[in-house]
């Protein structure tokens, strides 16, 4: 079962490779819009035989609960994707912890909806899969970005140098976090 996801204004849902239009649409409208902000991307990600490989991984990683990946749809507008939001890297045990990345639409930013949806994710994450703790790491001069986990009541937990390298560059990232504080 794929888990879908309410808030006010969104819906959000795991795809698999079927929907790789979908997501290959998302990616071109945004490609140069999020191209400060990710990994350098080959000419072959901006494909669809790529997407639909890379959609197919995530979806086998959702089924053992390494991943969730979860694509962003206005309830207005529900065949176009504005963004995704990802739990990543997730370990149990003891640590019960994972990472968080996002990424809007250019056309949606601004709007509070990327706010939205990780209230969402968060409430998930810590109600349905009993994480103790989300971890974002933002580049300072992602603005945007502090500005949504601030809001979603990340705090600030330090700066990691040259964290992640980013469209070519080691930047560094500033380690923003979430707690379950009820299992504490």
């Amino acid at each position: 079962m794929r888990p879908i996801l309410h808030s006010e204004r969104l819906v959000l849902k795991v795809l698999d490779g079927s929907n790789a239009p979908e997501v290959l649409d998302f990616v071109l409208r945004n490609r140069e819009f999020l191209e400060p902000w990710e990994p350098a991307r080959s000419e072959e990600y901006f494909t669809l035989s790529f997407q639909e490989d890379l959609l197919i991984k995530e979806f086998s990683q959702f089924r053992t609960r390494e991943l969730y990946k979860l694509w962003m749809f206005r309830k207005e507008e529900p065949d176009q994707i504005i963004g995704s939001i990802t739990l990543s890297n997730i370990v149990y045990g003891v640590f019960q912890s994972c990472h968080l990345g996002y990424r809007i639409d250019q056309s949606a930013q601004g709007r509070g909806l990327m706010t939205e949806a990780v209230a969402a994710v968060a409430d998930y994450a810590f109600a349905e899969l009993g994480l103790h703790r989300i971890e974002a790491n933002i580049m300072p001069r992602n603005k945007a970005s502090l500005k949504v986990a601030e809001k979603a009541g990340f705090y600030e937990e330090g700066l990691a140098m040259c964290y992640l390298k980013i469209n070519g560059i080691w930047e560094d990232h500033i380690h923003m976090v979430l707690r379950n504080e009820a299992m504490e």
